[in-house]
C-alpha cells in the first residue's frame, strides 16, 4: 500500500510504501469492539467500597426496650434501615480486568490502523523538527495538515519538544509508536504519524515484528 508523505507545511513531498499487514487489514468490528471494552475495563480502579452492618461504627446494644414505647422495634444502630447504618449489597473493591488473546489484541490494533489509512484520516509527516516547545507552531502544523479537530500524534520515540508543544492543545494526544492502542485510535479522528514512527510501528506490530516487542 502506498501513502503520501507530507512536510510540516502540509505539502506532499513523497510517497512511501507501507506494510499491508498493518495498514490494509479488513475491518473486524467484533474484535475491535472487544478490544476496546477490555481496555476500558482494565483501566477501571475498582476501588468503590461501602461498609456492611458489621463494619460501621456504633454500639451493639439494643436502642430501647422492645415493647411499650409506641415506636418501631429496633435492634442495633448499625441496622441498614437506619441513617448511618450499614449498606446492603453495596460495592466492594474488585478487579474489572478482562483477558484477551494476544493475537486478537494485535488484530484489533491492525484493524484500527487500517481503517484510518483507508478512510484518509491518517497523515504521514516526514518529520516534526522543533528547536523549542511552541504550542502555536504545533497548532499551525496541524492546521496546515487539516487535522486540527482531533488528532493523535505518533512519533518513533518519545520526543519532549513535540509532547510539550502539543499537550495544551485540545483533543490532541502524543504517543510513541510502541504504545499505540485501540482506545486512543478510536477516540481521535485523525492519526498523524512521522515517517520514522510508521517504520517503528511496522517493526513492532507488522508481520515482520521481532518477538517480545509492543505488547498491548
Amino acid at each position: 500500500m502506498e501513502l503520501p508523505v507530507h512536510n510540516a507545511e502540509g505539502e506532499v513531498v513523497d510517497r512511501v510504501e507501507v506494510d499491508d499487514s498493518l495498514f490494509a487489514v479488513p475491518f473486524h468490528k467484533a474484535v475491535v469492539h472487544q478490544a476496546l471494552v477490555r481496555q476500558r475495563a482494565n483501566a477501571r480502579l475498582g476501588t468503590a467500597s461501602t461498609k456492611t452492618r458489621g463494619e460501621v461504627s456504633g454500639s451493639t446494644r439494643k436502642m430501647y426496650q422492645q415493647k411499650h414505647t409506641g415506636r418501631a422495634r429496633r435492634g442495633v444502630r448499625r441496622s441498614p434501615l437506619l441513617r448511618g447504618g450499614g449498606v446492603v449489597f453495596g460495592p466492594h473493591p474488585r478487579s474489572y480486568r478482562q483477558r484477551m488473546p494476544k493475537k486478537m489484541r494485535r488484530l484489533a490494533l491492525r484493524c484500527a490502523l487500517s481503517a484510518k489509512a483507508s478512510s484518509g484520516e491518517m497523515v504521514i509527516v516526514d518529520k516534526l523538527a522543533m528547536d523549542r516547545p511552541r504550542t502555536a507552531e504545533m497548532s499551525s502544523i496541524l492546521r496546515r495538515l487539516g487535522t486540527e479537530q482531533s488528532v493523535l500524534l505518533v512519533t518513533a520515540e518519545p520526543e519532549p519538544l513535540v509532547v510539550k508543544s502539543a499537550r495544551n492543545l485540545p483533543r490532541t494526544k502524543t504517543l510513541p509508536a510502541a504504545l499505540l492502542n485501540v482506545g486512543d485510535l478510536l477516540s481521535h479522528r485523525f492519526l498523524v504519524m512521522t515517517l520514522d514512527g510508521v517504520r517503528v510501528a511496522e517493526r513492532t506490530w507488522g508481520s515482520g515484528r521481532s518477538s517480545g516487542e509492543g505488547v498491548v
